[in-house]
């Protein structure tokens, strides 16, 4: 039988706060008819507004949901109520009924039916030619820009309205270096305060950064493949998910640190970072998500997943695709490391990708201090960035604890935590 998750690890498979609360509504008993599990998967019914009961089931491995109720949010609250009931240990072991089975089967076929593989497509030599050309122009344009906001100063940007930067990010839009657009659209989310010259040192590390893109890739036939790979990335040159999925597979037990989600013109972003047990190497998993869409909800903070990830390329490979799940592993502690450790691990990242802005950390035995930091024990310290730990000081008592999150140029924000009696902890 598949190890039960906490409720803190079912409830944050939510989509939103509204459904997170209505699922604890609906985990009742006396609510549900039918209910059972097996070894990877939960079922049941569940009595709603109208006449007749609502089929529900869970596959456990991914997770995968399915629920005859008309909720376009996924997973829907009788999905949550279901693993809530389950996780409690209030659904006995039994064999499906026909509908639940059949979903089961045809998802078992699906998984084994053989991925058809398709040749990479090439662009037209004139098509790729007019657009390497196309940005070109734009970056130089791009880099002139930049010389200019130097030059004029930079303390003038401190009362500048948004548009000095959504201007500049739109040309390159147009220039059809897209990636390279959002890194510039961000700049106006930096935090400006009257006066405080961290926030112009933060202007001027950004403008730096964006000055050293632009001139590797002006001088890209110079560079190795593989920083060139990063370049291009970073200005908008995309490698096709089959092409990725072609290449080398690292196979590993690959423990989800945590999730993050952001938005930005109406795309919702969802980072998944993973760590491998065996490997030590970081990955991350993204998905996106236009309004009224759901984001993928298949790797679970606290979880461990057996599964080969194709990396896509680049000079510090991170960035990665799950191209093989295979059986559901035993659920493992986090391979945590020292604060010490981790710095040394994102020293040489960045010495391979200077770009660099987010990197996993997975800390054991760290201490939450009062001053915002967190402390492992040699006396290492990282400062915290928009985390609120009171449930992490909670569950941890003032004592040791795992943290896992995503470094920043401001701080660890912490995804979740790990403590050896509580498990799972989401902030």
């Amino acid at each position: 039988m598949s190890e039960r998750w906490s409720r803190e690890q079912v409830l944050g498979l939510a989509p939103d706060a509204a459904s997170h609360k209505a699922a604890g509504a609906v985990a009742k008993p006396a609510k549900w008819s039918g209910l059972g599990a097996s070894d990877g998967a939960v079922w049941g019914e569940c009595q709603g507004s109208g006449s007749s009961a609502y089929r529900c089931a869970v596959e456990l491995a991914e997770p995968a949901f399915r629920c005859t109720c008309p909720s376009r949010k996924f997973p829907c609250k009788h999905a949550l109520a279901l693993l809530l009931l389950w996780s409690e240990g209030l659904v006995a072991d039994g064999d499906p009924p026909a509908w639940a089975a059949e979903w089961l089967a045809q998802r078992e076929a699906r998984a084994q039916a053989p991925r058809p593989v398709s040749a990479p497509k090439s662009a037209d030599p004139r098509t790729r030619e007019r657009r390497e050309q196309r940005v070109g122009d734009g970056l130089e344009e791009f880099g002139r820009w930049l010389r200019d906001q130097v030059s004029q100063g930079l303390v003038q940007a401190e009362s500048a309205p948004y548009s000095l930067w959504d201007d500049a990010a739109r040309r390159l839009v147009d220039a059809q270096a897209g990636t390279l657009a959002g890194q510039v659209k961000s700049l106006a989310a930096i935090p400006r305060g009257t006066g405080s010259s961290r926030w112009i040192d933060r202007l001027l590390e950004e403008y730096a950064l964006l000055h050293l893109l632009t001139q590797a890739y002006a001088k890209q036939a110079a560079l190795p493949p593989a920083l060139r790979e990063t370049v291009r990335a970073r200005i908008g040159f995309s490698t096709s998910q089959d092409e990725v999925l072609t290449g080398p597979a690292v196979r590993d037990q690959w423990y989800v640190i945590g999730i993050r989600d952001t938005e930005q013109d109406m795309l919702t972003t969802r980072r998944v970072w993973l760590r491998g047990h065996t490997t030590g190497r970081s990955a991350l998993v993204l998905s996106f998500a236009a309004p009224g869409r759901s984001l993928d909800t298949t790797l679970v903070p606290g979880t461990t997943v057996d599964a080969s990830l194709a990396f896509f390329p680049g000079a510090q490979p991170l960035r990665a695709l799950i191209a093989t799940r295979h059986e559901a592993p035993a659920q493992l502690p986090p391979p945590s490391t020292t604060i010490g450790a981790f710095q040394a691990e994102y020293a040489a990242a960045l010495g391979h990708d200077p770009w660099l802005d987010r990197w996993p950390a997975l800390l054991a035995d760290v201490r939450l201090s009062r001053d915002g930091r967190i402390v492992d024990p040699s006396g290492a310290a990282l400062p915290l960035h928009a985390t609120e730990p009171w449930r992490l000081l909670a569950v941890s008592g003032g004592g040791p604890i795992t943290i896992g999150g995503e470094w920043t140029p401001q701080g660890l924000r912490a995804l979740s935590g790990w403590h050896p009696t509580e498990g799972v902890v989401i902030p």
